[in-house]
């Protein structure tokens, strides 16, 4: 987790540099969310594989930052008032691809499970790719500059 925590804040400090003076806010990552295909397909895949635990319109399960009853983290929002956009899109992939307890390690709780032999790699990068298109052009902005930081 300390990885995962120490890997998210380098790239914020960054992403903040550069949002901040406005530098550098090319495209970048791997998502094809500006393929309306591609969103279209993640669409339907977040609607039979997500929408039940984050949410049809992208915003989690109530109180998603407090531990439940069974010591789990409620599933977060996937609009622009949850963290995902926080993550590079590699690490998104990584999340999607072995579910957040095999990512983090060291006794975590999760119930994301990873969907690697549920979905290909392309219909994963599809949904990715239907979450980042519906966050508001600022959030998209910022986030492609975390993917930049992340890049280099």
């Amino acid at each position: 987790m300390k990885r995962v925590i120490a890997a998210v804040a380098a790239g914020l400090a960054g992403a903040g540099y550069l949002w901040l003076t406005g530098a550098d806010t090319r495209t970048a990552g791997i998502l094809p969310y500006q393929d309306p295909q591609a969103v279209a397909a993640g669409q339907r895949i977040y609607q039979d594989h997500c929408a039940s635990c984050h949410g049809a319109d992208l915003r989690g399960e109530p109180d998603w930052q407090t531990r439940d009853s069974e010591g789990y983290m409620p599933a977060p929002p996937q609009d622009a008032s949850g963290h995902t956009w926080h993550h590079p899109d590699a690490q998104l992939l990584e999340i999607t691809r072995h579910g957040m307890e095999q990512l983090v390690g060291n006794g975590y709780r999760s119930r994301m499970q990873g969907y690697a032999g549920v979905l290909s790699e392309q219909e994963m990068l599809e949904v990715l790719a239907f979450i980042k298109s519906r966050w508001p052009a600022d959030i998209i902005a910022r986030h492609n500059q975390i993917n930049n930081q992340d890049a280099e």
